[in-house]
């Protein structure tokens, strides 16, 4: 199992930041670990999540909310596929 680290989550909130979202980390109880709030383009991840956690559960939502990723610059697109490709071979 594969095993991500700070900068690997800080890379995705900035990629999320380049698509426009807040990320937010805060307590609650959430029935699918995670909630989007479109209108206001904020995505709060519950905040007892470790590191894996996060990336997990940000890889889920971004693959919901990225349509295109010809919108992302080409440094973004690259992690993003590398990172997709590493989260889907540890599932």
């Amino acid at each position: 199992m594969h095993k991500y680290t700070k900068p690997t989550l800080l890379k995705l909130e900035q990629l999320f930041k380049e698509l426009n979202y807040v990320v937010r980390y805060e307590k609650g109880n959430f029935n699918s670990s995670y909630c989007i709030v479109q209108n206001n383009n904020v995505v709060v991840v519950n905040k007892f999540f470790d590191t894996d956690g996060r990336v997990g559960i940000l890889l889920d939502i971004l693959e919901v909310i990225l349509e295109d990723d010809s919108i992302l610059s080409d440094k973004s697109k690259q992690f993003y596929k590398n990172l997709l490709k590493t989260h889907l071979n540890t599932l």
